[in-house]
């Protein structure tokens, strides 16, 4: 299946939440599942991201609704990249 990774930075808004509910982060990942997705591994990080997530979803559409849809809600920013296993990277070329 395919892997994504997600780095996410918090909003002020976002923030207060977490702060206020930390089970949130996890409530999230239910809803990421929902959507057709699955969190394989995260991470909270210092610097420019609060979180990375390892997702993956069974194609580049999903990905897209999964991110549309969390990031509509303003508490977190998204970018999101294709993970390309090394050895299929390889034998690509």
């Amino acid at each position: 299946m395919p892997t994504y990774i997600m780095l996410s930075t918090l909003t002020p808004e976002g923030v207060q939440t977490i702060k206020n509910n930390p089970a949130r982060i996890r409530e999230v990942n239910s809803e990421i599942e929902q959507l057709g997705a699955t969190v394989k591994a995260q991470w909270a990080t210092l610097g420019r991201f609060d979180f990375i997530n390892v997702v993956e979803a069974p194609d580049e559409a999903t990905m897209a609704r999964v991110s549309l849809e969390l990031g509509s809600r303003g508490t977190v920013r998204y970018e999101t990249l294709s993970a390309i296993p090394v050895d299929e990277f390889i034998a690509s070329l």
